[in-house]
């Protein structure tokens, strides 16, 4: 058994690309050596700012010797296949054997393959990867045209101890590597993957990425305990650091006290998108410091270094200050009419009517929001887009939302405003919070709603996994507002006011009804928009975005479908509350039971009503009843239809469970005991179908269950 060992080095690979790289790289010459037949023991990838590696233990030599007998058609097959199995084989008709069975002579193949060198297999497949290799961005450079993320140098490519020679474009595979760009630039010879990684560190490169990042968090820590300060938890931030250089060397410097009044969301923020330093805290009160961490490249003179980044770092917060000062001169209502200047979308109007409707949607879904003020909901909503045109967020776009915040509260706004306009663009993703004071609610609803109903209405939708205007990301957060907050609101109703707000400018109603019948997917009737069907598409969205969210949690996909199909349910605190009581009722002895004596009804139904090419649904003949059985499963429907009408009505889903879960009995000892398909007896039998097609309707005032799976 023998160990590959890969290389590629190159120019500065994105930190956010490596660590896909190196998945993608796994994959792929994972899948290259199973296709060949090579089985390996271990499989290692690791990554740096210039080189991308993988280290393959327990590869063998060689492929084994293979053997494979294929049998082929008769022997007195039609020509053309007897050709085309001959073809298939790569044999001619004398090579092939004949064998008596027990259906007639067939032909046989006995195809014998040779093993193949593995360094030979390497040599094919490795080209191919480099030259596919899936790079969420690449670039041509020089001659030729090799695609890489950055210029590709050199690839180092080592089996058994011997060079695996392929070509990439204009570069020869080798022998040879480099260390630090500018501690250790020259080049060297590599025997073995331990021999590579010893080399490396000699040359100031430490390959493992969780090595520098955890060299990286210990020297900080070390570093800030030693100044009196804390270290401001950014996991995402010092991953990022260990993605930019080959050689941590952490150092704290600090800045100019003054630019602690810049507020801290700015100071972070400057400092970890623009210069990637990580922040320092006061341990006793939480309270931002003027220090902080960076982390060099280079060993060098200490002092030079610290006083080169205090440099850039003072120089990025003067600017900082000066936007702040500037900023608050100008109130937030008085930056709208800039509003009107910057376009939303071209076929969306600008976002100056964006924040009219956003206030007036606001102002709607106050009204289902517990405690929340209306008239602060529609202040809120008005001044939310203001800060996008201050001089802060043009800087610092990461800020929006927060700094309108800031300037609310500076212009004496209502707290309530201030926060709304602060968390109306919450949740940004998985991992945020959720806005909870109720204003704020409203306003990051009708924020994200408006968004979702304009891009709908003009027929600009997620495609596969493309999603440009983060349509899916808005879904999720009006679920996650709604479902989290327990906020009772159905959602049809406020998709068609969201529309009206559309159509409440006199130069956007033609403009919009246009593109809508442009889009030739939904009909505008009444000022509502709804597809051909009568349905609103955009909440078929929301609740395929809630079911892949609760399959996720471990809720099954198919029970959301079965509540959300029937009933249309837009109010999504109701509709998760039936699917946990379905769930619950199905995962017991007696709900799995009336499952099964469901399909088996709903199945004779189906397959009746098919063979004679009518319905039968309709009223049941209470004297054609004759038996204590079927009469039993009438009155047992009959009760369940009642009790779980009123259990329905108090949205008490668990009793109208129990109230369906009663009819398994009497639906057991009908089909135990009476014959359905009757001879002789037409109203009889047809009478008996109707009880069985009222299972169904019966239990869909609970669900489809005929989407149910199991």
């Amino acid at each position: 058994m023998a160990e590959l060992l890969l290389e590629f080095l190159s120019e500065e690979i994105p930190a956010g690309f490596q660590a896909r790289a190196e998945a993608d790289l796994k994959r792929l010459l994972s899948a290259a050596l199973k296709a060949a037949g090579l089985t390996f023991e271990t499989f290692d990838t690791y990554s740096t700012p210039r080189r991308l590696v993988a280290h393959v233990t327990g590869l063998p030599l060689e492929t084994p010797d293979i053997s494979e007998e294929r049998r082929g058609p008769k022997i007195d097959a039609p020509e053309k296949a007897i050709e085309g199995f001959l073809k298939s084989v790569g044999m001619t008709r004398d090579q092939v054997e004949e064998r008596e069975e027990k259906k007639g002579k067939f032909l046989y193949a006995m195809i014998e393959k040779k093993g193949r060198a593995t360094a030979e297999i390497l040599t094919d497949a490795l080209a191919d990867i480099v030259e596919g290799f899936p790079w969420p961005k690449s670039m041509c450079w020089a001659e030729g045209t090799l695609r890489w993320v950055r210029p590709l140098s050199g690839i180092l490519c080592l089996f058994d101890a011997e060079k695996v020679a392929f070509k990439a474009g204009n570069i020869q595979s080798g022998i040879i590597s480099t260390g630090h760009r500018f501690l250790a630039p020259d080049a060297f010879e590599v025997k073995d993957f331990a021999d590579y990684r010893k080399k490396l560190k000699a040359a100031y490169v430490i390959l493992d990425a969780d090595e520098r990042r955890d060299l990286i968090k210990d020297a900080a820590h070390k570093l800030a305990k030693k100044a009196g300060v804390e270290l401001v938890t950014d996991d995402a931030l010092i991953a990022e650091i260990a993605g930019l250089v080959e050689w941590p060397v952490p150092g704290m410097g600090s800045f100019d006290k003054s630019y602690l009044e810049v507020p801290d969301e700015v100071l972070i923020s400057e400092m970890r998108h623009h210069q990637r330093y990580i922040s320092c805290a006061n341990p006793k009160t939480g309270a931002l410091t003027n220090k902080f961490i960076y982390v060099a490249n280079i060993e060098g003179d200490e002092d030079a270094i610290r006083q080169g980044n205090e440099r850039v770092l003072n120089a990025r917060l003067a600017d900082a200050k000066f936007f702040f000062e500037q900023d608050q001169k100008t109130r937030l209502e008085d930056r709208l009419d800039r509003l009107d200047g910057i376009i939303f979308h071209a076929k969306l109007g600008t976002l100056g009517e964006k924040a009219v409707r956003i206030k007036k949607l606001a102002s709607v879904l106050a009204a289902s929001i517990p405690d929340c003020d209306a008239k602060l909901a529609k202040r809120a909503g008005l001044l939310a887009k203001a800060d996008l045109v201050t001089g802060m967020v043009g800087e610092f776009p990461e800020l929006q939302g927060v700094m309108g915040g800031y300037y609310a509260q500076h212009d004496g706004e209502h707290a309530s405003v201030a926060q709304a306009i602060r968390e109306h663009y919450s949740p940004r993703g998985p991992a945020d919070n959720c806005p909870g004071q109720p204003v704020s609610m409203a306003v990051a609803l009708a924020d994200k709603i408006d968004t979702l109903v304009g891009f709908f209405g003009i027929n600009e939708l997620p495609t596969g996994s493309k999603d440009p205007y983060a349509l899916r990301r808005a879904a999720l957060g009006v679920i996650r507002i709604i479902v989290e907050g327990g906020l009772r609101i159905n959602l049809n109703p406020v998709f068609d006011r969201a529309v009206d707000g559309y159509f409440d400018f006199s130069g956007d109603r033609q403009r919009v009804a246009q593109q809508v019948k442009e889009a030739d997917q939904w009909a505008y009737a009444d000022t509502y928009l709804r597809d051909k069907q009568g349905n609103n598409p955009l909440m078929t969205f929301i609740a395929g975005r809630l079911k892949i969210q609760m399959k996720e949690q471990g809720t099954r996909h198919d029970l959301i479908d079965a509540v959300f199909s029937l009933l249309h349910e837009d109010d999504l605190v109701r509709l998760l509350a039936r699917v946990s009581a379905l769930q619950d009722f199905l995962g017991s002895e007696g709900g799995s039971n009336l499952l099964a004596g469901y399909k088996r009804a709903s199945n004779i139904v189906r397959i009746e009503e098919k063979k004679d090419g009518r319905n039968y649904s309709g009223d049941i003949v209470l004297e054609l009843l004759k038996e204590s059985h079927e009469q039993a499963l009438y009155e047992g429907l009959v009760a369940a239809g009642i009790e779980v009408k009123r259990a329905v009505a108090d949205e008490k889903f668990e009793q109208a469970m129990a109230a369906i879960a009663a009819l398994r009995q009497p639906i057991d000892g009908f089909f135990d005991h009476v014959t359905v398909n009757i001879e002789g007896d037409a109203p009889l039998r047809e009478n008996r179908l109707k009880l069985l097609s009222a299972i169904h309707k019966a239990l869909s005032s609970i669900a489809d269950f005929s989407v149910i799976e199991g």
